[in-house]
């Protein structure tokens, strides 16, 4: 059965990164392993805690892969371990969560089996820049700056 897409219409060119970005979110939304939390612990800070019960940090891989967090895990297999029962999931994963522009991770850590991952939203300070204004006569331009310096000149005085 073949899909139909949101974005067929040619009045939609060009958002096919988009429609990649909304598969991604539908396909991620639909896997429920491993289970994940997200927190808002201040105004620009948020904290991801992953439940990773099993996997050590060796097993663990945490990657930026444009504005997606991939949480990746994989165990080696021990052959030397005889199980009667085996109610730990030990399955490989992957876990992938999409940024929103400017958010940046600052660390993950992992302890007692949940990994915690650590994003920030930094404050961008307003930037007030000025613009040189040009006319198209240079002659025009530079009497013009220089009735400006003169009459600056005379104040100084």
């Amino acid at each position: 059965m073949s899909r139909l897409s949101l974005f067929n219409s040619p009045l939609f060119l060009g958002f096919d990164q988009f429609e990649r970005a909304v598969d991604r979110i539908a396909k991620n939304a639909a896997d429920s392993y491993p289970p994940y939390n997200v927190e808002q612990v201040a105004e620009n800070r948020l904290l991801i805690t992953v439940a990773v019960a099993g996997f050590g940090a060796d097993d663990l891989q945490v990657q930026l892969e444009d504005n997606q967090l991939v949480v990746r895990g994989r165990q080696s297999d021990e052959t030397d371990r005889v199980y009667l029962h085996r109610g730990i999931a030990t399955r490989q994963f992957q876990r992938s969560f999409v940024l929103a522009e400017g958010i940046e991770v600052t660390g993950a850590k992992l302890d007692n089996g949940l990994l915690s991952i650590d994003l920030e939203r930094p404050m961008v300070e307003p930037q007030v820049r000025t613009i040189e204004i040009s006319s198209s006569g240079g002659a025009e331009s530079r009497t013009i700056e220089a009735k400006v310096r003169s009459a600056a000149g005379r104040k100084a005085r």
